[in-house]
């Protein structure tokens, strides 16, 4: 789907057929419920968060400006819960022992014996990556796993195009001094 077929539904949906919204969901829900657990290392709560972000970004549909890409305004919102529910906690979220490759958890058999020795060089790299800073992490998140131009990562985080190639600069900075490290 094009950001054109965005558009489209979104006018859909804003002129009353509020069923077209379940092509938005399936179109992002992956790239949401990824990113709810990341912040929250538990299941449940992601797909809490990730049906919270739906919702909120469903009730505020007519504030999206047509100019930018629906993507990084529905991000910005998940960014947003997921804030608001570790604010709440009051506490950094638990370090989980479990590493999840694809939205599978190594420890379930979710993922074959065939390439496990590079998922767990991922693992690795991913378990590295959840001790960065949230902000490095969310930039470089978006700028090489969803592989977004840095303006659309500075859009979902809601800053300037510098201050987000500064974020990944930093984050990458950091991320191979724990790799070089072997913080295994």
């Amino acid at each position: 789907m094009s950001e054109g077929e965005d558009y489209r539904v979104i006018s859909d949906i804003l002129n009353g057929d509020s069923g077209a919204y379940a092509i938005l969901v399936r179109r992002y829900q992956r790239q949401i419920f990824n990113l709810m657990i990341r912040l929250t290392s538990n299941e449940d709560d992601a797909m809490d968060l990730t049906q919270e972000t739906f919702i909120k970004a469903y009730d505020n549909l007519e504030r999206f400006k047509p100019s930018g890409r629906f993507f990084p305004w529905l991000y910005t919102i998940g960014m947003n819960v997921g804030r608001d529910f570790l604010r709440r906690k009051k506490t950094r979220r638990d370090k989980s022992d479990e590493i999840y490759l694809d939205g599978k958890s190594l420890m379930d058999g979710g993922i074959q014996e065939k390439g496990v020795i590079e998922k767990l060089d991922v693992a690795f790299i991913q378990k590295a990556m959840d001790t960065l800073p949230v902000d490095y992490r969310e930039a470089l998140y978006l700028r090489y796993h969803e592989d977004l131009p840095v303006k659309d990562v500075a859009l979902c985080l809601d800053i300037s195009v510098s201050a987000a190639k500064m974020r990944i600069k930093r984050g990458l900075e950091k991320l191979r001094e724990m790799v070089a490290g072997g913080t295994k």
